[in-house]
């Protein structure tokens, strides 16, 4: 009987990795393989074309910057991308390191392309772009990573994404910008560590550890457009993630395992009011600046928000 490679949860993930003495990345290309009519190397050539779009997405933003639409975005990667090109300048004055700089640039430059219409790869989704894309593009300087090694990641990535889609939720109408961002924060953790040469178990600690700093986000976006906050929180999301690894590399493990971590997610997902839930009908979006540029774009009456008042 052929191997299985299927799995739900972060527990049986592992258990695929032991069996076939695998890392993540290889027990989710085959789990594709046994999930679509896909061979091997169609299901490789597809990933090598999707990551092309990651970094056209950012090279996009970054040589031909402009505006959104709503005015509220595309100024930020130019400023990021002038402090990645003066780096050696400024690095005495930044705590970040290079790696750090550049990701948040990556993860930025999606956003800001998205926002003004420009092709992006939704990993794993439109608001939550950015953060894989931006460790990717961060590690690949600092690591001098080959297109198979980014590949690999956007594998170990996937299988992340599919333990907390099928135990919670990826929507941020559904969970708040806890299953977005913080879903690819987790994502991003675990491939950046797997990357590296660390263990399955050492890459979901990563996820978990990046996860848990994510529970209780809420999904406020000004006037319901996937702008602001969601491009920053992406950038800052890219650099969690690298601080989660980090920490995992070093032996940190985190006390609650992956499997409970997205469990305790998705109830706290539960317990929000949906108006923190893609509604823009709280937080961010309900501040006198939200209502500001809603009331510009047309959305509703400023006037009938007491916050605003």
């Amino acid at each position: 009987m052929a191997a299985s490679f299927m799995f739900h949860n972060g527990k049986e993930l592992l258990q695929r990795c032991s069996e076939n003495d695998m890392p993540i990345w290889d027990v989710m290309l085959h789990y594709e393989m046994q999930m679509s009519p896909r061979s091997k190397e169609e299901i490789w050539k597809m990933l090598e074309e999707r990551l092309q779009v990651i970094f056209d997405g950012v090279d996009a933003a970054i040589e031909n910057p402009e505006l959104s639409p709503s005015g509220m975005v595309g100024k930020n990667t130019p400023l990021l991308a002038k402090g990645v090109h003066d780096f050696k300048k400024l690095e005495k004055e930044l705590l970040l390191n290079e790696a750090c700089i550049r990701a948040m640039l990556g993860a930025v430059a999606t956003g800001e392309n998205n926002a003004r219409m420009g092709v992006i790869l939704a990993f794993p989704t439109a608001g939550a772009a950015g953060v894989l894309p931006g460790v990717i593009y961060g590690a690949k300087f600092k690591l001098d990573l080959t297109r198979d090694q980014m590949v690999q990641m956007m594998l170990t990535a996937s299988a992340i994404g599919v333990v907390i889609a099928n135990t919670a939720t990826l929507s941020g109408a559904a969970g708040g910008c806890q299953a977005e961002v913080g879903s690819a924060t987790a994502m991003a953790a675990a491939a950046l560590t797997e990357v590296r040469g660390k263990s399955p178990e050492t890459s979901l600690h990563a996820a978990s550890l990046a996860l848990k700093n994510m529970i209780g986000l809420a999904c406020d976006p000004i006037g319901g457009l996937v702008e602001v906050p969601c491009i920053k929180r992406n950038g800052i999301g890219a650099v969690f993630a690298m601080s989660a690894s980090d920490m995992a590399y070093l032996g940190v493990e985190s006390f609650v395992p992956f499997d409970e971590v997205v469990r305790a997610m998705r109830e706290v997902g539960d317990l929000m009011s949906p108006k923190i839930r893609e509604t823009a009908l709280g937080g961010l979006a309900m501040t006198p600046t939200g209502q500001a540029v809603a009331e510009r774009m047309g959305l509703l009456n400023i006037g009938d928000n007491p916050c605003s008042k």
